[in-house]
């Protein structure tokens, strides 16, 4: 696991050893075992390394690496069948002088050119500069674990695993993307493949760019995509064995490493099904480890305990007392677009913790988004059968919610009149309008006339909704799945992993993630996955109640909670207040002083939660702070 960075110039210019070093030296803690810089021989492709020794712990394993003469490359991340394809290769002739994964990618490419993708089973980031034919092939993996961030204009290329990596270069002129923060807005992150940034990118997940530096011609291509259209009609008991068989090959893989590997265990489904197979797996206790808060509303600790002593892993946990202001700043620091996912605040501490004992860590993500374990999964498909009943919402029960709501301001009733108002949307906008932090009337209510005019003909709903007609799938629930797949998960789950393990250079691995796996899960009928209305997950809990307690399969759904609610009712809400409404906040002329107080009045003086709508203003305000303060940027927007 390591940083990579790259300075090509298109047109005039030269790259310099300096230029390369000033961008590894900007993100030294995804890699601070080593650092390496090439310059190509004309100096016009610089490229950078920082890393975290996983695979092959000697010198050979150095980048940038070359081979044949020919080949430079960057990487990031692991390929986990690498020894598979390594034999391959050596029965054909090719021979390798380390033992490491990037050497095998070199001669992949070198075999298949674009298509040695299909052969790479992991998590990848890189960039390979041919010598030869003057070309750049940039890769990023299909889920989008590993991050790839550029810049592009006529005269330069620049990459890097994080953009902070950029922002050090003189050719890029820093500016906000008041787009993207629109976006930001509605769900929390920024939509790829914009960053926040002006003119910054991100590569979307299972895309390439391929770059001609002799005709300077682009392609961005994708190279992957996960299929719903086809079933299999399978029995209960076959499915049940076949995601199990495809869940151990996939931990049994990630557990490979010349480095200490522990793993994430929250006590929920997921961490405690990759738990129990590394158990399986394991001639030595497994290492796991816990986080909780000192509000006992947040606390899993119990069930990790149960599932730490029912497999006799190695297990430590730790409580928090967060230091929540303190927080802000530095999580904004390292996630460096504007990013609002409470979980950050866990993650983060669990990584840290974790960090002292281990270098590898497996986790359950993706197990939601494989067999529909959200909760608005089945509220959407309750909404479906809910549909026949739509004059009567219109006229009886969105109208005594609206009134109820009124009187009665808790949170509860705050949804249930948002999920009535929105029965009259179409499928897709309704789904983006229950998940959504502010919704399209919160953001009219909330913008000044000037931004609100900036913004009127930018739809945030659409960068969820298109998803829904390219599953493949006319069914609203695979609908629903791909549409997380190729946004909540890439945008937000994968980039709160990636950067909070990274931060503290830990690197984390995601067995439910493996892209064979999801491509089997995909096949799975529906009704296996929510059984009924509310049953999720239902394959994959009958699947484990072998191996797991029932007692946690069946539980309700906690999730990576933070008491952010709580603390702004309590430490945070002076913070709160001072940071929302002050005259630099204000001066940005992007939301009314007026609505910020009403939020902050109704969250600190009623039932109603506006924790995530706060969080969300918060980090973006803390987001200007870190990163333009002292820029004219700071200026009104909207003049």
């Amino acid at each position: 696991m390591c940083g990579i960075t790259g300075k090509i110039f298109l047109k005039d210019g030269e790259v310099t050893a300096k230029d390369v070093k000033k961008m590894n030296d900007a993100i030294t803690h995804r890699g601070p075992d080593d650092t390496g810089v090439y310059v190509s021989p004309d100096r016009k492709v610089g490229l950078g390394h920082r890393r975290l020794s996983i695979i092959d712990l000697s010198p050979l394993g150095h980048q940038p690496m070359g081979y044949l003469s020919r080949y430079k490359i960057v990487f990031n991340g692991e390929i986990y069948n690498f020894r598979e394809k390594r034999e391959m290769l050596e029965k054909e002739g090719y021979s390798f002088a380390s033992k490491s994964d990037t050497e095998v990618i070199l001669a992949l490419y070198y075999k298949y050119g674009k298509k040695c993708l299909r052969h790479l089973r992991g998590m990848f980031a890189f960039a390979i500069y041919d010598e030869h034919d003057r070309t750049i092939f940039c890769a990023r993996d299909r889920v989008g674990k590993k991050p790839f961030k550029y810049y592009i204009d006529d005269d330069v290329f620049m990459f890097a695993s994080e953009l902070k990596s950029i922002l050090t270069q003189p050719e890029y002129e820093k500016a906000p993307d008041y787009e993207a923060i629109h976006h930001y807005l509605t769900l929390q992150y920024c939509p790829a493949p914009l960053t926040g940034f002006k003119d910054i990118r991100k590569l979307e997940p299972a895309h390439f760019l391929f770059i001609d530096l002799k005709t300077k011609k682009v392609e961005n291509e994708r190279y992957w995509k996960l299929d719903y259209s086809e079933k299999l009609d399978l029995s209960e008991d076959e499915w049940k064995k076949r995601i199990l068989e495809k869940l151990e090959e996939s931990v049994r893989l990630r557990m490979i490493s010349d480095v200490p590997v522990g793993a994430f265990l929250s006590g929920g489904i997921d961490s405690s099904a990759v738990v129990a197979l590394m158990t399986k797996l394991s001639d030595t206790p497994v290492k796991t480890y816990t986080i909780g808060f000192e509000e006992e509303k947040y606390n899993e600790l119990a069930y990790a305990k149960q599932i730490s002593e029912l497999f006799g892993t190695d297990h430590k946990e730790f409580i928090v007392k967060s230091d929540a202001i303190g927080m802000v700043p530095l999580l904004a620091h390292h996630f460096e677009e504007p990013y609002a996912d409470k979980s950050a605040l866990p993650t983060y501490y669990v990584s840290k913790m974790t960090r002292d004992f281990v270098t590898v860590a497996l986790n359950g993500d993706g197990g939601d988004e494989n067999f529909a374990g959200y909760q608005r999964h089945a509220i959407m498909k309750f909404s479906l059968r809910y549909e026949s009943l739509r004059i009567l919402n219109r006229f009886v029960v969105k109208p005594i919610l609206w009134i109820v709501s009124g009187i009665i301001r808790n949170t509860f009733f705050d949804r249930a009149y948002r999920f009535a108002k929105t029965m009259a949307e179409p499928y897709a906008y309704r789904y983006v309008n229950y998940i959504c932090i502010f919704s399209n009337d919160a953001k009219e209510r909330m913008y000044t006339d000037g931004f609100l005019e900036k913004m009127a003909h930018k739809d945030s709903y659409l960068n969820v909704s298109r998803h829904f007609t390219q599953s493949g799938s006319e069914d609203p629930l695979d609908q629903m799945l791909y549409a997380d797949f190729m946004t909540y998960l890439p945008d937000d789950l994968m980039a709160k992993t990636d950067i909070d393990t990274m931060a503290v250079s830990l690197e984390s691995r995601s067995p439910f993630l493996d892209h064979e796996f999801l491509e089997l899960t995909a096949k799975i009928p529906n009704d296996l996955k929510i059984n009924g209305s509310n049953d999720k997950k239902h394959i994959l809990k009958k699947a484990l109640e072998e191996i797991i307690p029932k007692n946690i399969l069946y539980r309700k759904k906690m999730g990576f909670g933070v008491p952010v609610d709580v603390w702004l009712r309590g430490e945070l809400k002076t913070y709160a207040y001072d940071l929302l409404l002050s005259d630099v906040a204000m001066s940005r002329n992007i939301f009314r002083r007026e609505e910020v107080k009403r939020l902050l009045d109704e969250h600190c003086k009623t039932g109603v939660s506006h924790a995530q709508q706060l969080w969300t203003l918060i980090m973006l305000e803390q987001w200007f702070l870190v990163f333009f303060d002292d820029d004219s940027h700071n200026a009104s927007v909207a003049s």
